[in-house]
């Protein structure tokens, strides 16, 4: 459903609750200037005692925990959770901002994911065994205005730019130093 809402007196287009003018705009800066598209993200992350992790992320804050079964206090999902949802979010966000881009109105999105982790991986059992996942399986749902065609070319061309997904898919170099607070010190 499209809807036209006002932003400092201009008229501003909203699909999906997306604003299509301001993203078509984004999307033409950095087609005519790549260097437009070059952007970093970061996070911070604080242990605060047993399996609690704080996330800080721009001016949030997104706290992690283990389940009581893997030895935390359950208050919050784990980290191989959190990847799940950041693809199950990634696909939202693309179904969302390119069915607005298209004119498509969507009615009712859900995206369902879930893996299969073997923790032997994870516990130094076995150097067979990955840490991570095995497999991840996603089922997405979703009522939209548009025909079938359109719709199954939308969800490949999400599929095709997911950036989440591609960390998932993808191999990537990943860099971590050890920095010491006391290197060299003496106990």
């Amino acid at each position: 459903m499209a809807d036209h809402t006002t932003t400092n007196g201009v008229a501003t287009e909203t699909v999906n609750g997306v604003p299509v003018s301001a993203c078509a705009g984004l999307i033409l800066a950095v087609q005519q200037d790549p260097a437009n598209g070059q952007t970093k993200w970061s996070a911070v992350t604080t242990w605060k005692g047993g399996f609690q992790c704080e996330n800080r992320i721009r001016d949030h804050v997104v706290e992690l925990n283990e389940p009581e079964a893997l030895g935390g206090t359950d208050t919050a999902p784990n980290m191989v959770e959190a990847v799940l949802a950041a693809y199950g979010s990634c696909l939202t966000v693309g179904y969302t901002l390119n069915a607005a881009l298209r004119g498509i109105t969507i009615r009712d999105l859900k995206v369902e994911v879930e893996g299969d982790l073997d923790l032997a991986g994870f516990f130094g059992l076995s150097r067979e065994v990955s840490p991570g996942f095995s497999n991840v399986q996603t089922h997405v749902y979703l009522d939209a205005e548009a025909a079938p065609e359109e719709l199954e070319a939308l969800h490949r061309h999400v599929l095709r730019t997911s950036p989440v997904g591609s960390i998932l898919t993808q191999p990537l170099p990943v860099t971590t130093e050890l920095h010491l607070a006391h290197a060299g010190a003496e106990a």
